[in-house]
C-alpha cells in the first residue's frame, strides 16, 4: 500500500496538470469596453437644453438639438433612457434614435455604441470644450403622432451623461408643435408664440416625468372650483371635435374624484395635478400611466358616448390618480432609480399596483363609475380568476413581480396565462387587499380599515412634496399602528402560497361567497362583448372568438385534456355547425344526459373530433350572501368612512 500510493499521487498530480494545460490554451474573452460610470448624488454645472421640433405630423418624425454642458473632459458616456417607471421594465426603444450626431464646437465627435449596452454612447471630450451640441431624429413616432394628436414622452426624446442623479440635471425645454395644436402638461410654460412653447427650468428628472399632450381637436375643463389653492384639470385630446363631448354626468364623477382623493390620502403631493386623456382610435395605445403631477389616460374616440366602453375600465381613472400616491410620492425603495438605465425592481408591486387597484375598483363604486350590483359582479370576476390561477403550484405571487422585467412591452405572448402567470398582482392584490381591509375591520370592531391606514401612510404630503420612499417593513409597521398583528407573518404567507387557500378570505370576511350560475350576470356578458369572445373558461376550460376561434384553454381543464388546445377552429358542436348558442345548449343538455360533449375543430391543418366528458353545467361567478353574517362588503361599497370620507 505504501509503494502504490506514491504512483497514485503522481498520476493525479500529472492528471490535473494536463487538465489546467487543456484549460489555459482555450480562447480567452475580448477585452470588456470602457465601464459606465454610476450615478452619483453631486452637482451638475450648467443647464442642459432640449429643443424638439414635433410638427411633422407627415413623415411622423420628431427632431431634436440638445445642448449638454461638459463637466470634464476625457471619456464620456451618454445614455439614452432605458427603464420607465410605470411600467416597472426596460421598455423604451433605443431603435427610434437615429441620425445621432455629436458636436464640440466645429468639431464633430466620433461616438462608439456600447457593444453590451446599446444605450450607452462612449464619447472622448476634447480640453476646453464648454459644451457639447447633439442634433437626432427619433422615429417611428407614429405610435404617438397622427395628422391631429401629438402624445410625447421627453424620456424618448433625449440624452443625458452617466455619472449624475437626474434631480441635479438643470434642464429647459422648448416645443414646435404642429400648426394649429393646442396643448397640455404639468410642465409651467415660460413663452408660447404660435406652434413654439419654451418651458420653464425644472430638473431633468421633473422633466422626463412630464409628458405633453397635443392636439388639434382640444378641450380643457376646471375639475377644481375658481382660485383653489392646487388646481386640478381635465385636459382631452381626440380624432374629432365629437370625441371630446364629455357628459355632464362623467365630468361630475371626475370633479368628486378629484375631491375625494385626497380627503382619502390626507394631502396633496403635487402644485397642480393634469388628466392627460386621449380619445382616438388612430393614436391609442389603450390604458394609462402614472406621473407625480399628470396622468396619462387613452380612451377609444367612442368613450363618452359608450357606455359599455366605459363600464369596462371604469377603475382606470381612479387607478392612475392613486398614483400620485402610491406610486409616485411615496415608492418602493427598491423600484426608486437615480437615473432611467439602472435596473429597478419590484418586489412590492402588490403594495404599489394591488393596493392601488383596490382603492380603484371600491371607488368606481363610490364615484358612480360603476353600480354598486357591477362592482359586486366585478370582484365574483376577480375571485373566480384568483381561485382559478393553476400556475400558483409553481409560481408565487412574489415571483409574479418580476414579471414586468421579462413579459411587458411584447417580451412574452405569455399563451398558457392561467399556467404562466403574467402580473397578477393586480387583481389578485385587489382580493389580498379586501383581505386586509376587514381583518382589520374584524380586529378593531369595525372602527379602524385600510382608509386609515391609507390617510397615515401616504398623509403629510404638501404641495411640491419630495418622494419617500417605502420598504416591506414600513408597511407592516404601517399596518400595526392603525391595527396591531403580524402583518409580516401574513403577507409572507400569502406571497409565498402555492394554493388557493387564502385566496378568497377577504369575500368570506365580508359577508360573501364565490358561487357558479349557468347564467351569467349582466356584467359578465358585457365584458364578454368587450373582448370579442364567449367564456366558457369555467366550464368546458375555453374561450372562443366571434370567427369559432379558440383564444385561450384552461391549462389541464376539459378541453386541454381532450387535445383542444390554443388557435383551434371550432367547426361543428356533434352534428350542428358550431356556434356559441349550440354550445352552451349541448353543454346544459349534458349536464341532464350526462354525456360527453363532441367538438369538431381544425387545427395545424387538419381536421379532429374529440369527446369532452364536462358533465357539469355552463359557470358564471357571482357573489353570494353567507347567511348570518355581516355584510362588510355593503360598507365598503357605499359608507363613505370607509374611503376617509
Amino acid at each position: 500500500m505504501n509503494k502504490i500510493l506514491p504512483a497514485l499521487v503522481l498520476t493525479f498530480s500529472q492528471l490535473a496538470m494536463a487538465q489546467a494545460a487543456s484549460v489555459n490554451t482555450g480562447p480567452r474573452p475580448v477585452a470588456p469596453m470602457p465601464q459606465i460610470e454610476a450615478p452619483r448624488d453631486r452637482v451638475f454645472r450648467g443647464v442642459m437644453k432640449l429643443d424638439v421640433d414635433a410638427s411633422d405630423t407627415v413623415h411622423k418624425i420628431i427632431r431634436v438639438r440638445q445642448t449638454i454642458p461638459v463637466q470634464k473632459s476625457g471619456a464620456m458616456v451618454l445614455l439614452y433612457p432605458e427603464w420607465e417607471t410605470a411600467s416597472h421594465a426596460a421598455t423604451q426603444s433605443v431603435a427610434d434614435l437615429a441620425g445621432l450626431l455629436i458636436m464640440a464646437g466645429d468639431t464633430r465627435l466620433e461616438w462608439q455604441r456600447d457593444a453590451v449596452n446599446p444605450f450607452a454612447f462612449h464619447i472622448s471630450v476634447p480640453k476646453n470644450v464648454p459644451e457639447l451640441r447633439l442634433e437626432f431624429q427619433i422615429l417611428p413616432a407614429s405610435r404617438g403622432l397622427s395628422p391631429d394628436i401629438l402624445k410625447l414622452q421627453w424620456s424618448k426624446l433625449a440624452l443625458y451623461p452617466a455619472g449624475w442623479y437626474l434631480r441635479n440635471i438643470a434642464s429647459n425645454a422648448s416645443l414646435s408643435l404642429p400648426r394649429d395644436f393646442q396643448f397640455a402638461t404639468s410642465l409651467d410654460s415660460d413663452r408660447v408664440d404660435g406652434n413654439q412653447v419654451s418651458f420653464k427650468q425644472t430638473s431633468f428628472e421633473k422633466l422626463m416625468d412630464a409628458p405633453v399632450y397635443a392636439g388639434r381637436y382640444f378641450k380643457r375643463v376646471e375639475l377644481t372650483t375658481a382660485g383653489a389653492k392646487v388646481p386640478v384639470r381635465l385636459n382631452l385630446v381626440g380624432d374629432s371635435e365629437a370625441a371630446l363631448a364629455i357628459t355632464p354626468d362623467f365630468l361630475s364623477k371626475y370633479q368628486t374624484m378629484v375631491t375625494a382623493m385626497p380627503r382619502l390620502f390626507r394631502g396633496q403631493p403635487y402644485p397642480h395635478f393634469d388628466f392627460l386623456v386621449s380619445l382616438s382610435d388612430v393614436v391609442f395605445s389603450g390604458g394609462g400611466a402614472e406621473h407625480s403631477e399628470s396622468t396619462e389616460i387613452n380612451l377609444p374616440a367612442d368613450f363618452f358616448n359608450n357606455s359599455d366602453a366605459q363600464l369596462r375600465i371604469a377603475s382606470l381613472h381612479p387607478h392612475e390618480y392613486a398614483h400620485a400616491w402610491n406610486g409616485r410620492f411615496r415608492q418602493p425603495a427598491d423600484l426608486w432609480t437615480p437615473n432611467l438605465n439602472m435596473p429597478m425592481r419590484g418586489s412590492l408591486l402588490w403594495m404599489y399596483e394591488g393596493q392601488t387597484e383596490f382603492w380603484g375598483r371600491i371607488l368606481t363604486s363610490h364615484l358612480g363609475f360603476m353600480t354598486r350590483q357591477q362592482s359586486l359582479d366585478a370582484l365574483a370576476m376577480d375571485a373566480a380568476f384568483v381561485s382559478a390561477r393553476v400556475g400558483r403550484q409553481w409560481k408565487s405571487l412574489q415571483d409574479s413581480t418580476i414579471d414586468p422585467i421579462y413579459m411587458a412591452g411584447g417580451k412574452s405572448s405569455v399563451r398558457w396565462r392561467d399556467w404562466q402567470r403574467r402580473e397578477d398582482y393586480y387583481v389578485e392584490g385587489v382580493l389580498l387587499w379586501l383581505d386586509v381591509e376587514m381583518l382589520m375591520r374584524e380586529r378593531s370592531s369595525g372602527k379602524k380599515g385600510l382608509a386609515d391606514f391609507a390617510g397615515s401612510f401616504f398623509g403629510g404630503s404638501k404641495v411640491n412634496s419630495i418622494t419617500s420612499t417605502y420598504t416591506f417593513a414600513d408597511i407592516c409597521k404601517g399596518l400595526n399602528h392603525i391595527v396591531p398583528y403580524d402583518w409580516a407573518a401574513y403577507f409572507t404567507t400569502r406571497l409565498q402560497a402555492h394554493d388557493a387557500g387564502h385566496a378568497l378570505d377577504g369575500l368570506t370576511r365580508s359577508g360573501y361567497r364565490l358561487i357558479y350560475t349557468d347564467e351569467p350576470t349582466d356584467y359578465f356578458t358585457k365584458m364578454e362583448a368587450d373582448a370579442g369572445a364567449t367564456d366558457f373558461s369555467q366550464s368546458l376550460g375555453l374561450t372562443v372568438n366571434s370567427k369559432g376561434m379558440v383564444s385561450s384553454v384552461t391549462w389541464e381543464g376539459p378541453a386541454f385534456r381532450a387535445g383542444i388546445s390554443l388557435g383551434a377552429r371550432l367547426l361543428n358542436v356533434g352534428k350542428e355547425a358550431y356556434s356559441d348558442t349550440v354550445l352552451k345548449q349541448v353543454i346544459k343538455a349534458a349536464a341532464v344526459s350526462k354525456e360527453a360533449i363532441e367538438l369538431t375543430f381544425m387545427a395545424d391543418g387538419k381536421t379532429r373530433t374529440v369527446s369532452i366528458n364536462y358533465t357539469g353545467s355552463l359557470r358564471y361567478p357571482r357573489l353570494e350572501r353567507i347567511p348570518g353574517t355581516v355584510d362588510r362588503l355593503e360598507s365598503l361599497l357605499t359608507s363613505p368612512a370607509h374611503i376617509g370620507g
